[in-house]
């Protein structure tokens, strides 16, 4: 009989932490984006842009009906072996245009020659199978336009895929 309320004990115990946790989606490492805000005003005299970075929480299998799960990562790259970048947001938008989130409350910084990086885990499939990013920037005159490229991937069993896609400017 004692078993029996042990094993009920614990089950009700696993039960309540396991409601308890959120599952996290996406992660940004914080701790090294939060090392990366940008304190003071921007100049002027920084060159605008914008970048539209297609990605895939989600790709079809097999039919139109049945789909798989990616995990993404998303670079963000300062080509420039001299000049710092800056990263004003990344906004995340799902297969219908939908904003899903956004990736940066404010704006960072990038040294020359740094990478970032955004991870999508597979169990997000909030942005589904057209999933995008739009990402604006800043660069000093005559700077090289920072690079931002996405990696889908995902195992099952002994079968692996994985593709990646560049961002292009659109403004």
């Amino acid at each position: 009989m004692h078993t029996s309320k042990y094993l009920l004990i614990i089950f009700t115990a696993l039960l309540f932490t396991s409601c308890n946790n959120e599952t996290k989606m996406s992660s940004v490492s914080t701790e090294n984006w939060s090392k990366r805000k940008v304190s003071k005003t921007l100049s002027d005299s920084l060159e605008y842009g914008k970048s539209y970075l297609s990605t895939y929480s989600q790709i079809f299998s097999m039919s139109e009906h049945k789909t798989h799960n990616l995990t993404t990562m998303v670079s963000l790259r300062n080509t420039s072996d001299v000049d710092t970048i800056y990263v004003l947001s990344a906004k995340y938008f799902d297969t219908h245009g939908k904003h899903v989130r956004p990736y940066i409350g404010h704006a960072i910084f990038l040294a020359p020659m740094e990478t970032c990086e955004i991870i999508i885990d597979e169990i997000d499939n909030s942005g589904g199978t057209g999933s995008n990013f739009v990402f604006e920037w800043k660069t000093p005159k005559d700077c090289p336009e920072p690079l931002f490229e996405a990696i889908m991937n995902s195992t099952v069993g002994q079968q692996g895929l994985s593709f990646a896609t560049q961002a292009r400017r659109i403004k």
